[in-house]
């Protein structure tokens, strides 16, 4: 019963480990807001066309997904600027490629859009 009452403890440090991450991407990332804004105008969308049950899920799945890359992008910047404030061509490769994720992940919501409205 102990290893249940651990678990349980475990869960609830992640939930709220993972609610701090939010409200502190939230508050110094402009993006976040911005995707999220993004996600809502595509969720109302979403049902306001026709489309089958997959497909809403797909744009939603998708748009969660945009999400979860901008935090990705949050933290590999966070972790480049506190290792060093120094200008260096491998802090900047990681940042682009951060933020390359996020526009990967975008597109990909864009075509799921583009093949369902065009399909």
């Amino acid at each position: 019963m102990e290893w249940f009452r651990a678990e349980i403890r475990r869960i609830g440090n992640t939930a709220r480990w993972s609610y701090e991450g939010w409200v502190s991407a939230w508050s110094r990332e402009k993006s976040l807001r911005q995707w999220t804004a993004v996600n809502a105008l595509s969720i109302a969308l979403s049902l306001a066309v026709e489309m089958t049950t997959g497909e809403r899920a797909l744009i939603y799945a998708l748009g969660i997904l945009v999400l979860a890359a901008e935090l990705i992008n949050t933290a590999i910047e966070e972790v480049v600027d506190y290792i060093s404030t120094d200008i260096d061509p491998r802090a900047k490769r990681a940042k682009d490629a951060g933020s390359a994720v996020v526009a990967l992940v975008a597109l990909a919501g864009g075509v799921a859009w583009a093949v369902i409205l065009l399909g």
